[in-house]
């Protein structure tokens, strides 16, 4: 599953503000010996979840969008902690139709994930249940592309340094700009991919 950073969030979903955020109660049982004991979720251990469930509902294409700091290979870093804004987003395609899910109730990136994990699970327990299905449950998530990546816009790979993103930027901006045959949405788009490349790699 692809990573983004810095977070992505889709168009038109309300966002929890932060004062209203709270601490989840999800968790995991480890072995301590002989005894088991209760500890809580890690990221990793919430997108292991998380990909379980999009496995068993057939989508492809993921991609999770968070602002947890990633290496260059996009795994997390493993000394990060939560960031500012604990907020997820998921994007995938389910029989054709781009999806996306999102969540930001819990002041911890990892329990935002297990919650998109969890909905996942109750939904596809409509199947089970034979009331509905899971295309019909999916119906209101659809027709919300996953966002468009800084480095798909500046045509530069993701690991692309400050340099590379300002020389791309100029370069593109020769044509964007609205003096030169292009737009002002042309332009702020250019500007905004520039900025998030730039932040990424601060």
């Amino acid at each position: 599953m692809e990573k983004p950073h810095p977070l992505s969030w889709p168009a038109g979903w309300p966002r929890t503000p932060v004062h209203e955020r709270k601490r989840a109660q999800f968790s995991k049982k480890v072995r301590d010996g002989k005894w088991m004991v209760t500890k809580e979720l890690t990221v990793r251990d919430a997108e292991k979840r998380l990909q379980g469930e999009l496995d068993r509902l057939g989508a492809v294409d993921e991609l999770l969008s968070s602002n947890m700091p990633r290496n260059l290979d996009g795994s997390i870093k493993s000394s990060a902690s939560d960031p500012e804004d604990s907020g997820v987003a998921v994007y995938f395609n389910l029989d054709g139709q781009p999806t996306s899910l999102a969540c930001d109730k819990w002041d911890r990136v990892a329990d935002n994930i297990c919650a998109l994990a969890k909905h996942i699970e109750a939904l596809r327990g409509m199947d089970r249940w034979g009331v509905g299905s899971v295309k019909q449950a999916f119906a209101g998530y659809q027709a919300l592309p996953a966002p468009e990546q800084w480095f798909e816009v500046l045509g530069v790979p993701s690991s692309a340094s400050i340099d590379q993103i300002n020389a791309a930027w100029r370069e593109l901006a020769k044509s964007a700009h609205s003096d030169h045959g292009g737009s002002d949405d042309a332009m702020a788009r250019l500007n905004a991919a520039r900025d998030q490349g730039r932040k990424a790699n601060a």
